[in-house]
């Protein structure tokens, strides 16, 4: 039954594997995915979900403040990054766009759709996070709601759900255990999703650096931060079994692709290739990036 579950979803990601069309220099990905006018449009509810967490942080005393050194920070990044982030998205230029600090231990920062941006304070301050890499972490964030893959993760789990029953209702005519069936097209289900949801994370980290590279942040700084995270994240589950990519798959794929974003970054700062500095992070562990 399981087959049924992955026949669904290979039927739908069919119409969704053109290739981009841009032929420009950066970065190639596929078009964005079909599953998601499955899931709707989500800006007015990640709107309300935001203006809540916002409320609880301020009602406790957590929400940072706009006079704030590392909000001033942020926005003033965010700000580099937005006028590069348009063209991944022909509804970005009218999102209204909020970048906030959040008070909290978590390692954390996300975009949700409509250009809503909180960072917490745990992951400046754990990571001690440079400019550079509060850049590609930004743009990474900014490129899940730019691809849309919340509203695409919506649209797979519809298609998800609609296989297992699918299975059930095949199975049960059959003469099978429906409950069975439905329990083995499930877990096939759970599995495709994960793998799913990596490829999301894959395509923001590669969209993201474009996006950076471009706003003038070194695109190195991303495999400093994967070595950042590596050291304090020894328990990570594994990748099969993660919804995130293994942070040395990250750095791999981060080094895949410097050779279309390097340019980039070194017209933003008016240099030749040739002429970059290696990328130095703050922490004594990790060597200079060539």
């Amino acid at each position: 039954m399981k087959y049924l579950v992955l026949l669904t979803f290979c039927i739908l990601a069919a119409h969704c594997q053109a290739q981009n069309k841009r032929d420009e220099d950066g970065v190639k990905v596929g078009e964005m995915s079909i599953f998601r006018k499955l899931g709707g449009g989500l800006e007015p509810q990640a709107a309300m979900q935001y203006q809540q967490t916002l409320q609880k942080a301020q009602d406790q005393h957590a929400l940072g403040p706009d006079n704030h050194p590392q909000v001033i920070r942020l926005r003033a990044i965010a700000e580099k990054l937005k006028p590069f982030a348009m063209r991944w998205n022909p509804k970005a230029p009218e999102w209204k766009w909020e970048v906030n600090l959040i008070g909290s231990k978590q390692i954390n920062a996300y975009c949700m759709p409509g250009g809503k941006i909180a960072f917490y304070t745990g992951i400046l301050d754990t990571l001690k996070l440079t400019d550079d890499e509060v850049a590609i972490v930004m743009g990474h964030e900014i490129a899940h709601a730019l691809r849309e893959h919340g509203a695409e993760r919506a649209g797979k789990a519809m298609a998800a759900n609609f296989g297992v029953k699918l299975a059930e209702i095949i199975a049960g005519a059959k003469g099978y255990d429906p409950n069975l069936a439905g329990s083995v097209a499930g877990g096939a289900a759970n599995l495709t999703m994960l793998k799913f949801s990596r490829d999301d994370e894959t395509e923001a980290d590669v969209v993201g650096l474009d996006i950076a590279a471009r706003a003038g942040y070194d695109p190195r700084a991303g495999i400093a931060l994967w070595q950042k995270m590596g050291m304090i994240n020894k328990k990570a589950p594994p990748q099969w079994l993660s919804t995130h990519p293994a942070g040395k798959d990250r750095i791999a794929e981060i080094q895949h692709h410097l050779p279309e974003v390097m340019p980039l970054y070194a017209h933003a700062k008016g240099l030749n290739s040739g002429a970059l500095p290696p990328y130095r992070s703050n922490v004594k562990e990790i060597p200079a990036i060539d």
